[in-house]
Formats: C-alpha cells, sequence, structure tokens
C-alpha cells in the first residue's frame, strides 16, 4: 500500500515558504520608469542627441500593442515599422526550412544573422528616410544603427516562457501566418531560428544600449488587472544588475507546467493554484528559458536571465567553462512531479556523437535523478534486462506505437526501488523513465528538446494529439550493454563518503564518469562551508526548512533559500558558507550541489 500524498514529511511541513518570484536588486540610484514617463525619457534622450529613437524587439514582443503605447506617449512622433525592410515572408520561409525539418519537435540548429532575413538595400533607404522625431520599431531596428547617426537604442526584451504561453494562446512566430498551428512546431521554430538569430543579435546591444523594456509586460498572455505597465531602465542600470547579480548568490525565477503524469506535491507544498489538475514541470535553473526579476525603485522589471550569462560569462560561469561552452549555461535543474501521477515515457537521450551530427547541438543532455522525495511504490526503469531479445524488444516497441498491445516494459527495462535522497546516475544512451508516486529534481546538462521517446503508455498529450514518439532516433542510440548487472555496477548506490567534519559530512552522490557533471551533498547541523573555486556551482536546499549563503568576507548581503530551492553561487564568489537561520526548525540540512568537472582552479 502506498503512502497518501497527504502524509507529512519532514520538510513538507514547510509548505508555502517557497518563493516563486525571487529578485535581484535594482543598482542604487537607478529608478524604474513606466508608461508614457519612459518612453518621454528616451525620447528626450533621443532628441538631445539629435538622433531617431531605436525600438529594437525580441521576436514575439507584441508589435502593435508595443507601437500603441509608444504612439500614446510620443503624439507628434513618426513611428516606423522596421520589418517593411525584410525579405518577403516567402523567402525568409525558404531560408530557415531546411532547420525545421517535417518533424514536430526536432530541427537543426541554425546559424543565422539578422540581417540574413532583411534586404539590404531596402534598410538603407529606410535609413535615408528617417528624419528627426522618429521611431523605428521592430526586431532589427538597430540594424540601423551604423546609417543613423546619434540614434538611441531601446531593447525590448522577452524570456521565452513568456512566449511559449502566448504562443499556446495563439501568438505567432515572427512574420508567419500560423496561429492555429501546433504550439511545439511554433517552439521548434523558435527554438532552433528565431531565438538563436534573436540572441545573437541582442548580445550585440548590450555595452550600448541605452534603455531596456519588459516587453512581457507587454500585452502578457496572463493579464493581471493590478499589473502595472511595462518598466523601463537605463542600460547603464541594465549593465550594473547583471555585474552585481554575477557577483552574489541568486535564484531565476521558477515556471510550472502541467503534463499528462503530472503529479501534486509541487501544489501541495508551494502552494500552486489548486484548481490546477496537476502540475508536471517546474523548471527552476535553466537560463535559457527563465527569468530574472529586478526589483527597486519603481516595483520590479522582468528580464530573460540568459542576458546575464551573455553578459557576464566568465564571472557567472567561470573561466574553464567559458572556454569550454562560450556564453551557455550547462547546468539544468528542473522537477518532475509524479506523486499521485503517472510514469514519465521511457525514453534515452543522444549519444554526443549523434547529437552533434544530427542536430548540430554542441553537447548532450546526460542527466540524473535526485529522489527529492518518493512514496513506498515509487521506482524508476533504467537499463535494459540482462539477455534480452534486443530485435524483439524493438519490435514491440514498434508495434505499440503502430496500435498494437501495449509494450510490456516489465519484460525488457529495470526497475528499482526509490526512495528519498537516491541519486541515480543517467548517462546518455541509457533508457530511463521516473515512475510514479516520485518527486525528481533533475541534475543534468542543458540541452533542451532532445528526449527520444520510446513509449508513452498510450497516452495523448493535454491537447488530445499522440505526444511525439521517435523511435528511429532512440533505438539508434540505446546502449545494449547497460543491462542490469552493468546498471548495478555503474548507476546504482554510487555514494562515497569524502569528508567527515564536525557536523559536516560531504558525499560524492555519483554521476557517472561519462557524464562531465559533479554533485556533492553535504549534510550539516550548523553549517558547511563551500568554495566555488572559479567555477559556477548550482545548489538545492533538499532537506531542511531554511538556510542562508553567507560571504566569509562580507561580499555580499546573506541569501536566504527555502526547503527544494534551487540557487546559483557565481563562479566569482569563491568562499561562501551555508548555514542555519534564526528561523530554521530542521534538526539536520543537506544541500547537493553540481558542477562541471575539471572546471575547479584546483582541478589540475
Amino acid at each position: 500500500m502506498t503512502t497518501p500524498i497527504s502524509a507529512m514529511h519532514e520538510d513538507r511541513t514547510e509548505s508555502g515558504r517557497y518563493d516563486t518570484q525571487p529578485t535581484v536588486p535594482l543598482p542604487s540610484g537607478e529608478r524604474i520608469a513606466r508608461g508614457s514617463e519612459a518612453w518621454q525619457k528616451a525620447a528626450e534622450k533621443a532628441l538631445s542627441r539629435g538622433g531617431a529613437l531605436l525600438v529594437d524587439t525580441y521576436p514575439g514582443v507584441d508589435i502593435p500593442a508595443l507601437t500603441a503605447q509608444i504612439g500614446e506617449a510620443l503624439p507628434s512622433w513618426n513611428i516606423v515599422d522596421v520589418e517593411t525592410a525584410a525579405l518577403p515572408v516567402a523567402e525568409v520561409e525558404q531560408l530557415i526550412a531546411p532547420h525545421l525539418t517535417d518533424d514536430r519537435v526536432l530541427g537543426v540548429m541554425s546559424h543565422f544573422a539578422l540581417g540574413d532575413f532583411y534586404d539590404s538595400e531596402r534598410l538603407s533607404k529606410l535609413a535615408r528616410s528617417i528624419t528627426a522625431s522618429t521611431v523605428v520599431v521592430g526586431w532589427g531596428a538597430a540594424l540601423l544603427v551604423d546609417g543613423l547617426e546619434n540614434s538611441t537604442t531601446v531593447l525590448v526584451d522577452m524570456a521565452r516562457w513568456e512566449i511559449q504561453l502566448r504562443q499556446r494562446a495563439g501568438a505567432t512566430n515572427w512574420r508567419a501566418d500560423n496561429a492555429g498551428e501546433d504550439s511545439l512546431r511554433k517552439y521548434k521554430r523558435g527554438f532552433y531560428v528565431e531565438w538563436r538569430t534573436a540572441d545573437r543579435h541582442k548580445r550585440k546591444l548590450f555595452d550600448t544600449v541605452d534603455f531596456v523594456v519588459d516587453g512581457n509586460a507587454i500585452a502578457p498572455a496572463v493579464p493581471h488587472p493590478d499589473s502595472p505597465d511595462a518598466g523601463m531602465i537605463t542600460g547603464d542600470a541594465f549593465r550594473k544588475a547583471l555585474q552585481d547579480a554575477a557577483a552574489r548568490p541568486f535564484r531565476v525565477v521558477p515556471f510550472f507546467d502541467p503534463g499528462v503524469w503530472g503529479g501534486q506535491w509541487m501544489k501541495n507544498l508551494i502552494g500552486l493554484d489548486p484548481a490546477k489538475d496537476n502540475y508536471a514541470w517546474c523548471f527552476d535553473c535553466v537560463p535559457e528559458e527563465n527569468s530574472l526579476l529586478i526589483e527597486g525603485d519603481g516595483g520590479v522589471i522582468e528580464i530573460p536571465s540568459i542576458d546575464l550569462v551573455f553578459a557576464q560569462p566568465i564571472e557567472l560561469l567561470g573561466a574553464k567553462n567559458f572556454s569550454r561552452f562560450g556564453a551557455d549555461f550547462p547546468i539544468r535543474f528542473d522537477f518532475l512531479d509524479t506523486m499521485g501521477g503517472g510514469n514519465l515515457s521511457l525514453q534515452v537521450h543522444p549519444l554526443q556523437d549523434y547529437i552533434r551530427d544530427t542536430f548540430g547541438m554542441a553537447y548532450t543532455q546526460d542527466e540524473s535523478y535526485y529522489m527529492l522525495d518518493a512514496d513506498d511504490d515509487a521506482v524508476v526503469f533504467l537499463g535494459t534486462k540482462t539477455g534480452i531479445d534486443q530485435q524483439q524488444m524493438v519490435d514491440d516497441l514498434t508495434a505499440a506505437q503502430e496500435g498494437g498491445a501495449p509494450f510490456p516494459a516489465e519484460k525488457y527495462i529495470n526497475s528499482f526501488p526509490a526512495r528519498k535522497h537516491d541519486h541515480f546516475a543517467i548517462p546518455a544512451g541509457t533508457i530511463h523513465c521516473s515512475g510514479a508516486n516520485s518527486m525528481v529534481l533533475e541534475i543534468s546538462a542543458t540541452p533542451s528538446t532532445f528526449t527520444f521517446k520510446l513509449w508513452d503508455w498510450g497516452r495523448v498529450g493535454l491537447d488530445g494529439i499522440p505526444r511525439p514518439v521517435h523511435l528511429d532516433h532512440g533505438v539508434k542510440n540505446i546502449q545494449w550493454d547497460r543491462d542490469t548487472e552493468w546498471v548495478h555496477e555503474q548507476l546504482l548506490d554510487q555514494v562515497e563518503t569524502l569528508r567527515t567534519d564536525g557536523d559536516v559530512v560531504e558525499e560524492r552522490t555519483g554521476l557517472h564518469e561519462l557524464e562531465f557533471i559533479e554533485t556533492r551533498r553535504h549534510w550539516f547541523t550548523q553549517g558547511a562551508d563551500h568554495d566555488t573555486e572559479g567555477t559556477v556551482n548550482v545548489l538545492n536546499l533538499v532537506q531542511g526548512d531554511e538556510a542562508r549563503i553567507v560571504s566569509p568576507t562580507g561580499a555580499f548581503e546573506p541569501f536566504v533559500v527555502h526547503y527544494a530551492e534551487t540557487f546559483i553561487v557565481p563562479a566569482s564568489v569563491g568562499p561562501y558558507r551555508i548555514e542555519r537561520t534564526d528561523r530554521t526548525r530542521s534538526e539536520r540540512l543537506a544541500t547537493i550541489k553540481a558542477y562541471v568537472r575539471g572546471s575547479r582552479t584546483s582541478d589540475r
């Protein structure tokens, strides 16, 4: 008999402490402007220079709503749409088609520059037509900088999660007539083409942009009656806020999403909307997708957290990681909640060679399951059973996918009991699946969309459409030698005690040697000392209700975290200590820490 979902484990008593809206501070002396005041401030800057106002937008920003706001604030100004100089839609479609493929989810990584989507002659002609008191709006407005002297630039930025919500509600991709298209295909176009191109473009603006605007707040997917107008900060405030964030612990803004296998653990512990049927995912540290909230005089402004990676890559990631990955955050923490839900899909991730050659990705999705919680019947499916008939397994998977008998997973795939604080390593190429009644903290490399589903238990998605299964890709990546004996020897029970110092116990919890992420667990009652040693640390408080991160030199203000919260300690921080607070009630605490192997100053 399973433990009831309502049963209160030690840390479930801290329900509601998890902060869903963490912030980083706006630099002292800076202010968030809003509405007409914000646009008039930008216009004054443009007039003082005698040039145009270039309002460059991330693809996904609601251009009509933005234009209406600017027009209301600056009624005497002429507003020009830069996208009139873009290539015809049919030419853009033809250009990007090889990167999108016919698959619903999988494409090929693109390397376009935004100028590739524009007619250079029409851009030059447009620049020559611009006069004083003109606002140029759209994705690519800053392409006119070279042709317009003394211009003032505004970046209207936007997080990918907000874009996804808008697309689900009917928003289109850039210059695309695809409002009713499958949202997975919209996401694919953004992931492989638009967002990559937009990130390359906006990153070039960071050092010189005059103002930054919160595009998430312009006609948001989920409007709130009390939501203020979109905030604007100066470029100097933007740059200083990111510089400050890279010198102290911080959290990105988590987001939560339902799924066909979703559970009730997050809803109960975090206090999410009880009207929702379930929550399957929480992306708690995926800087490509998450946001940063900058809070100060004037409220809060939201920017994509990837901006911090782009602006402060060495300070955040460390020199060795930057030399290896570039400005790319290599570690991902997220939650998979099946507590009271169902099994995840049976799946495999591509091998390094396969993901590079087939999809153009730099590295693959090695991962692990850390069990934050588990009921008595929880299991993890991991590796194939010894002695199975490989071809028969493939035949049974194919038959199940074509509507035949359900795939007999128990015949071919190992299942192992899963208990709270167990840690299962899952190097790419290993068949795996979290079973029902588990709460998984997934610690993995960052690439997303590269899960090859082999069997989805005969389910359809929340949209009523069968979820994409990639049996052809998956079979090419299954490592059949990872059988029962191999999994026992290589992936299970890999905890190694490294150090015991007073009340502190440090353990290596066992990601496989094929994976580039190292994980360390620290148990303590009073506090545990750490040092980034020049590499980014990603941590989660996996035991205990509350702790704080402090600097032994006072380099940053104490930073408080709560049970199950993921937090990032930038490489530049160096020594830090995690300790109980005056409000901590738990007797014993624990953190799980991840970093890139070979990236510390002591790794020679």
